[in-house]
């Protein structure tokens, strides 16, 4: 046994989560991509085979009531905001995570007002949500300012309506600085959106302690809703009654079976609702979320920089110097829950990786990505991946030798 191996096992041993592994559908393999998409919670298919069978097949449309349909978009949005920081009745559950960064893209320049006529977002972020943030610029008449999140403070200005930034860096896993990016918008008059779907279910981010205005999120990833689960949108108590969704739908109408012509706004976080839930996926997301019961997020974050710190450590002892490069910060306050290896050939590398039972994902051109969940990832996980990682990028073995 290496040094490391015993090591791991040592780690594994004063694990106050491993005994959550269990409620996971897993096998041996390493997986390292709940980054991308989580692993199955095991409660979830008979969930699913009794919403189809049961509450679809015997109870029909009776299930709207019956089996709480109706209100499963602020019923499960209370269930994620404890792993968000926020207090009940802020999240309301459904649509995609574009959707939602369109709707509070849209309603943030709204909330600004006249006179302000720019908005501000993250040059690095995925693309999808630089792509809604031209959209919106475009509809409300705004110019867009492209910038990384260091330079956010220094470009803020009165003409700066809103700000749009991702917590966590989805190639590098950076963590950017949400208390200190908050204030500085809000400190020129603007509203802040922030995208946690690379933080939430993974460290802390304490959204009404830190005052943010709107947030959106996906529910695949860190929270292991299932592919396509639905997403949600945050709207800070403070600023629901202005909240102005950009998608008004029947759903966020005051009166949804009224079916009046004039629209009038539920009141509260369900503004933000649109159309009919997508029952079968939100209802299998309400049963992921149930692992979450007891489990402390800062336990889950503490745990989350252990296995981060002990996966380079385990690299840098397995790995040739000068195959591979972390770009993610060694910093704690600066780290996401995954770590980003800029290597050569870095697509075939993962290929082979995943060959043998290790199973991150790769990201254009030259990034190694290793996402890791602490509910169900151990130490044991982390050694066996990177002494593989260090196997397949040996000299010789891949096309990165020379």
């Amino acid at each position: 046994m290496s040094e490391l191996d015993f090591k791991a096992r040592e780690l594994d041993a004063g694990d106050q989560l491993a005994g959550l592994r269990s409620q996971f559908v897993l096998d041996d393999v390493v997986y390292l991509d709940g980054n991308s998409l989580g692993a199955l919670p095991a409660a979830v298919p008979g969930r699913v085979e009794d919403v189809v069978r049961r509450q679809w097949g015997e109870l029909r449309i009776r299930s709207w009531d019956e089996s709480g349909w109706w209100t499963a978009p602020e019923r499960i949005g209370d269930l994620i905001a404890p792993l968000v920081g926020a207090a009940a009745g802020q999240i309301v559950v459904g649509d995609s995570t574009s959707v939602n960064v369109f709707k509070a893209v849209v309603a943030a320049v709204r909330l600004a007002g006249d006179g302000r006529d720019e908005i501000v977002v993250d040059a690095t972020t995925f693309p999808t949500d630089g792509y809604i943030a031209e959209s919106a610029a475009r509809m409300t008449g705004c110019t867009l300012r492209p910038v990384t999140p260091a330079e956010v403070p220094g470009v803020l200005s009165e003409r700066t309506a809103a700000v749009l930034l991702n917590h966590v860096d989805y190639r590098t896993g950076r963590l950017h600085d949400l208390p200190g990016l908050t204030a500085a918008v809000h400190a020129v008059g603007a509203y802040v959106v922030w995208d946690l779907c690379h933080s939430a279910g993974a460290l802390p981010v304490g959204l009404d302690e830190h005052g943010v205005d709107l947030a959106v999120g996906c529910t695949y990833k860190y929270l292991n809703g299932g592919p396509g689960s639905p997403a949600y949108l945050y709207v800070r108590s403070g600023l629901q009654d202005r909240f102005d969704s950009p998608l008004p739908g029947w759903n966020s109408h005051v009166e949804p079976f009224g079916m009046r012509s004039e629209f009038e706004a539920a009141p509260g976080a369900l503004r933000g609702r649109v159309g009919t839930p997508d029952i079968l996926s939100m209802l299998a997301l309400e049963a992921a979320l149930e692992v979450w019961d007891g489990v402390s997020v800062e336990a889950v974050r503490a745990k989350s920089l252990a296995l981060t710190d002990f996966f380079l450590e385990c690299v840098g002892a397995y790995v040739d110097e000068g195959r591979v490069e972390c770009v993610t910060p060694l910093a704690h306050a600066e780290r996401g829950s995954q770590v980003a290896l800029r290597c050569a050939d870095a697509g075939d590398v993962m290929k082979r990786l995943i060959e043998r039972g290790v199973v991150g994902d790769f990201r254009h051109p030259d990034v190694l990505r290793f996402g890791f969940t602490p509910l169900y990832v151990g130490f044991r996980d982390v050694e066996r991946a990177a002494r593989v990682l260090g196997e397949v990028v040996a000299p010789g073995l891949t096309g990165t030798a020379g």
